[in-house]
């Protein structure tokens, strides 16, 4: 076990130490959430009008949105920063050293999940300063949850594919899917006044149950242990998912 855990939170503290080395690879994924959150619920204050939204603040339908979306990315940062250390040769060391397979992995997870908290908190602060209100308690650990968990399943994704690319491709590949898994949920609007090919879209989506996790405590439905354990099992589900094609493509590169 130590041998996993020590470089593991080696490799963990290396990559936090890097958002003060480069801020430039983690501020901007870091503003975007922020910026997120101010544009959708300023520019779509009015859809709480509209007759069956669960909510008369927009920005508590939105903020759930940004938190989603700014951890996924934090998870998304650890692909990037494979990738930069897969094309200077660092990694080819790290491979060749004592340290167990299970670390090399363990460590960019744990960066991941620290640098979610981190967008969780700020999102949190920048929602609340424009209006956010919660309707329940169990709005904040519902937020840190699907924070965790979509780090999780960002952070696998982004290095499962930087281990098999090895170069910037991954990264386009990153950003599209994730945009594309976000966006074809609930992200907008619920599905009750959808209309169109995104409402089965967005029914099938497994992204819409984990932003309906997130968004117990903000809206007007309360929270349910349905939405709760839905939500949950999926983030499970999609994130063991991702961290075994990272796995995999761990033992691809060993190859």
């Amino acid at each position: 076990m130590s041998s996993t855990i020590a470089p593991a939170w080696g490799l963990a503290l290396r990559s936090l130490r890097n958002i003060r080395r480069l801020p430039s690879a983690f501020v901007p994924a870091l503003m975007m959430p922020l910026v997120q959150v101010i544009a959708f619920s300023g520019t779509f204050a009015g859809i709480t009008v509209v007759q069956g939204f669960p909510t008369d603040r927009s920005v508590n339908w939105y903020l759930p949105l940004a938190v989603t979306m700014g951890s996924s990315f934090a998870g998304l940062g650890t692909g990037f920063a494979m990738i930069r250390d897969l094309q200077s040769g660092f990694y080819d060391r790290l491979r060749m050293s004592p340290a167990g397979r299970r670390s090399l992995l363990l460590g960019p997870f744990i960066a991941a999940w620290a640098r979610a908290l981190i967008a969780v908190v700020l999102v949190l602060i920048v929602g609340v300063a424009l209006g956010a209100r919660p309707t329940s308690w169990v709005a904040i650990p519902s937020l840190i949850a699907v924070g965790l968990g979509t780090a999780t399943l960002g952070t696998g994704w982004g290095i499962g594919l930087a281990y098999r690319f090895g170069d910037m491709r991954a990264a386009a590949i990153m950003q599209l899917t994730l945009f594309l898994g976000l966006f074809l949920t609930d992200a907008q609007t619920p599905i009750d006044v959808m209309s169109g090919w995104l409402v089965p879209v967005a029914t099938v989506n497994p992204l819409s149950r984990v932003l309906g996790l997130a968004r117990q405590g903000f809206i007007d439905d309360g929270a349910s242990w349905a939405t709760t354990i839905w939500g949950l099992a999926t983030l499970i589900a999609v994130s063991a998912a991702t961290a075994m094609f990272a796995m995999a493509g761990l033992r691809r590169l060993d190859d």
